[in-house]
């Protein structure tokens, strides 16, 4: 009789300890098959407790891949620092790099990981943190629109994301620099699952960049729609909610991504409804299923170096710019 083959733990490098990299450490220590090789932060941070241990930590990248040889280095610092430190992770190890989104600040940091091609795997090894895509509500309403294809396109798009940071002040712009930009991305990201997208059709930022309105041009089955997408952080609460509209059919599709819910109706008629049993935080139901397809060999095309190209490309745009 032979033994069971002893399957190891993806190593996992962590770079960047701010409030986001709590919700990727509470995902990572719930699997078994990941372990944490060590943290990097540049700013004077306590020890990061994983599963009762404390990993090495390291001021920089680059000394900590001097020490270890990592299987994923998870990226999660300001947008601005993306670009360097997925540049340094890509030829510095043979790591796959998953990047918090937005994955760059700008079109040229874009070509900039278009030109390491030849120097590093970036189609097979970078990824981006799309995390709203895999959002619990999203995978209802797109498995739901996929399922009943009677309904015929998706032809209109209402998006609304609220964040209440203009409690925060200008550490808020410090922080995610715009509404459009903190909020574009993962709206962009979310309709991925249901359309494709095609351009920025207009773009509007009011309120020194606190809030946004902006139309994406999408295909749908065949069809062209567009999508209208509202951002702000001039509320008290935070509130995100989409409607999606199937013209031919009538049926309009509802999904709040604060409550993770949704209902599908046809005139007075309730169609479909979604909930939740209100035990899991929201940024936690994200990255679970994020991870789960990162980690399985064949992750979702939406976290891959096209994807957020597409949505760079989008998110970047200036209308009427050719």
């Amino acid at each position: 009789m032979t033994d069971p083959v002893r399957v190891e733990p993806v190593r996992v490098g962590l770079v960047g300890i701010g409030i986001i990299a709590e919700t990727h450490l509470a995902v990572l220590a719930e699997r078994d098959d990941v372990a944490l090789e060590f943290t990097v932060d540049p700013q004077p941070v306590g020890p990061v407790d994983f599963r009762g241990a404390t990993p090495p930590h390291y001021g920089g990248l680059g000394r900590a891949l001097d020490e270890h040889r990592p299987d994923l280095v998870v990226v999660a610092t300001p947008t601005e620092t993306h670009v360097e430190l997925a540049v340094q992770a890509l030829l510095g190890s043979e790591a796959e790099v998953l990047v918090e989104k937005p994955l760059v600040h700008g079109l040229g940091s874009l070509a900039r990981l278009r030109d390491l091609d030849g120097k590093a795997d970036v189609r097979g090894r970078l990824f981006t943190a799309h995390h709203f895509a895999f959002s619990p509500e999203v995978d209802w309403a797109a498995g739901l629109i996929a399922a009943n294809p009677a309904w015929g396109p998706v032809t209109a798009i209402t998006s609304a994301f609220y964040d209440p940071y203009v409690l925060r002040g200008e550490a808020a712009f410090a922080s995610y620099v715009s509404s459009w930009t903190d909020s574009g991305v993962n709206q962009l990201s979310m309709l991925t699952r249901f359309v494709d997208l095609i351009e920025l059709t207009s773009a509007r930022q009011t309120d020194g960049g606190a809030s946004a309105w902006c139309t994406v041009e999408f295909r749908s089955r065949g069809e062209l729609g567009t999508a209208r997408l509202r951002s702000s952080w001039l509320t008290g609460s935070s509130s995100k909610e989409s409607s999606l509209v199937l013209g031919r059919s009538g049926v309009e599709v509802w999904i709040d991504h604060t409550a993770m819910t949704g209902f599908a109706a046809r005139e007075g008629e309730l169609v479909a409804a979604f909930g939740n049993d209100g035990r899991t935080a929201r940024k936690v139901a994200h990255y679970r299923p994020l991870y789960a397809s990162l980690l399985s060999g064949r992750p979702d095309p939406v976290l891959g170096f096209d994807a957020a190209a597409t949505i760079t490309a989008i998110h970047q745009a200036v209308p009427g710019a050719r």
